[in-house]
């Protein structure tokens, strides 16, 4: 199951805020503060993901229809709309990181960048298939879906199809960013290249030899490549350009979200990335957090949560699956499902926070996010 997620927090974000620098024009590089905002933005995209993901088994367990159980459904369709958001605002942090907050200095770097996100995706993948295995809940051998997870599988780590996205649009933004500069960045000029020419590879394969090949999910649509440069853009503004406007999208957020449970229920679920009501809501979260002021004394915590921010995206679905799938079920009413969200999703925040910061002491965050 394809869902939207952070994603969290992610591997580039990461490294965007801690080594943030803006380029102004002069020739020279100057280094800018930390970004305590766009550390906000991170988290609060993050838990939002796991708010959709938790609120989403409500929804699936009375299989998408309001008469199966309507406490359930519409407890898990009110929470899920305030979740869609999350993966554009991931994209857009992307987009900052590489084009305003860490420009890339030369290719070198921008491959450890790739890696540190990199690793940790396969890790987890092989995490997920083991323990879906264990639970017998693989609906293929885990040979043939370890194959297919070197291609983009989201089986059955759903949450990581986000960093097959993810993962291309840093490499092509820091490509241009490089080429614009001068560099010969010929690695990953080779890299987007077998991307882009490889499903049609697999296909000819296919086609030629009879056998049945992987599907290639490595790419991005329009979509994200926009999020990823618009949020550049809007972050990138100065706290001068957004005083006095914030009442603006604080009043539009809400109106967007309530337009997002009405796609859902009337229309389609799940509302794609690329809607304008997406897109909404993402420039109001952006706009409202962006340049706000974090109090000294929460800036350590902040920091320290925001560096956690991937690993935590990346365990949290075991929580999920493990905790709050069990305890979900179709006759529950508004007030207890209500009650079971709100719970279950301090409980798998706790845990998925305390576990990525649990591995970060142990140094273990460059093999599991």
């Amino acid at each position: 199951m394809a869902r939207r997620s952070l994603s969290s927090g992610t591997g580039d974000a990461v490294g965007a805020t801690e080594t943030a620098r803006i380029r102004p024009p002069a020739t020279e590089p100057r280094a800018a503060g930390h970004r305590f905002d766009v550390d906000v933005l991170r988290l609060l995209a993050s838990c939002t993901v796991m708010l959709g993901h938790v609120s989403a088994t409500f929804i699936h367990v009375v299989d998408g229809e309001r008469g199966n159980g309507s406490g359930a459904y519409w407890t898990g369709h009110v929470f899920e709309a305030v979740n869609a958001f999350a993966v554009p605002v991931f994209f857009a942090i992307a987009g900052w990181g590489v084009l305003v907050g860490a420009v890339p200095r030369d290719e070198r770097r921008m491959w450890t960048r790739i890696i540190r996100t990199g690793v940790p995706l396969f890790v987890w993948t092989g995490i997920y298939l083991v323990w879906a295995w264990l639970r017998d809940r693989n609906e293929k051998p885990v040979t043939e879906l370890a194959v297919d997870g070197l291609f983009a599988s989201v089986q059955p780590a759903y949450h990581l199809w986000f960093l097959y996205a993810y993962l291309p649009i840093v490499a092509v933004l820091a490509f241009a960013v490089l080429v614009k500069d001068g560099q010969r960045p010929w690695g990953l000029g080779l890299a987007l290249l077998a991307i882009a020419t490889g499903p049609t590879a697999l296909s000819t394969v296919s086609e030629v030899t009879g056998w049945a090949v992987p599907r290639m999910g490595w790419g991005f649509g329009t979509y994200s490549i926009v999020y990823a440069i618009g949020g550049a853009l809007l972050l990138g503004l100065p706290a001068s350009a957004l005083r006095g406007r914030r009442r603006i999208f604080a009043a539009l957020l809400p109106v967007a979200m309530a337009g997002v449970l009405w796609y859902h229920t009337q229309v389609h679920y799940v509302i794609p990335n690329a809607h304008l009501l997406v897109g909404t809501m993402t420039v109001c979260v952006l706009l409202l957090v962006s340049r706000t002021n974090v109090p000294e004394r929460l800036r350590p915590a902040l920091r320290r949560g925001a560096n956690a921010a991937m690993g935590a995206y990346m365990v949290h679905v075991l929580f999920v699956e493990e905790l709050v799938r069990p305890l979900v079920s179709a006759d529950m009413s508004i007030p207890t499902a209500t009650l079971t969200v709100l719970g279950m999703l301090t409980v798998v925040i706790a845990l998925s926070y305390g576990s990525s910061l649990l591995w970060g002491r142990l140094g273990l965050r460059r093999l599991l996010g």
